[in-house]
C-alpha cells in the first residue's frame, strides 16, 4: 500500500477536497437540467444514460464533461502536491470517482463513476489505461456475440469486471495498481447500491 503519510497533510486534503467537488460536477444531470428535466428521474446521469434519453451528440458532449474533470483534478493534484506519486493519485481518483458517484451538489444520487476514472488514470497512469481500453476494445464485440443473449447482461459491466482485474494486473507489474483500485472500489460501491435499488 502507498505510504501516505510522506505527503504534505494541508496541500492533499485540498487537492483531495478539490477532486471531490470537481468529480460532484455531474455533466448529465448539468446537461438534463439545461433541458428543463432530471437525467435521475428516468436513467442514469452518464454518458451512456444521456445518450439513451437526449442522443449520441448529447452523450458525447457529457462523457467528454465527466471525462475532462477526471483530468482536471489529476492535473491539480500534480501541480499542488508535485512530490504526490502513487499515493497521492489514490487519494484523488478515488475522490473524483467518489463525487461522481455521490455528488454533493446533486443530494448524492450520481453516475457510475466509468468518465471520471478514465479521465484521472490517463494522467496519472496512461499504461493501464491503454490495458482496460484494449481490455474493453477485445471484450464488448467477444461478449455481445458469443454470451449476452444468454447472460441478459449489459456490455458494460461484464466488460468492467475483466477489464479491471486486467488493469489491476498491468498496474501491480508497471505501476498505478493503486488509483485504479481506489477508483474501482469506489465504482463497486456504487454499482452494489444501484443493484439493492439505491437512485
Amino acid at each position: 500500500m502507498p505510504d501516505l503519510t510522506d505527503l504534505p497533510p494541508a496541500p492533499t486534503l485540498l487537492v483531495t477536497v478539490l477532486a471531490f467537488l470537481l468529480g460532484s460536477l455531474v455533466s448529465g444531470v448539468l446537461y438534463s437540467r439545461a433541458r428543463g428535466a432530471d437525467i435521475r428521474d428516468r436513467d442514469l446521469p452518464g454518458g451512456s444514460g444521456t445518450w439513451r434519453q437526449f442522443g449520441r451528440g448529447a452523450g458525447i458532449l457529457v462523457s467528454a464533461g465527466d471525462i475532462l474533470k477526471g483530468i482536471v483534478a489529476a492535473l491539480l493534484a500534480r501541480a499542488l502536491v508535485p512530490q504526490g506519486g502513487e499515493a497521492l493519485a489514490a487519494l484523488v481518483t478515488g475522490a473524483v470517482v467518489a463525487g461522481h458517484c455521490y455528488p454533493v451538489f446533486f443530494g448524492f444520487r450520481g453516475g457510475g463513476g466509468i468518465a471520471p476514472l478514465l479521465g484521472a488514470l490517463l494522467v496519472f497512469t496512461p499504461g493501464v489505461l491503454l490495458a482496460l481500453l484494449l481490455t474493453a476494445a477485445v471484450v464488448i464485440p467477444t461478449y455481445k456475440a458469443t454470451l449476452q443473449a444468454r447472460l441478459k447482461l449489459n456490455a458494460v459491466p461484464f466488460t468492467t469486471a475483466v477489464a479491471v482485474p486486467v488493469g489491476l494486473l498491468v498496474g501491480a507489474l508497471t505501476g498505478g495498481f493503486w488509483p485504479l483500485l481506489a477508483g474501482g472500489a469506489v465504482m463497486a460501491v456504487r454499482a452494489a447500491h444501484l443493484l439493492r435499488g439505491g437512485a
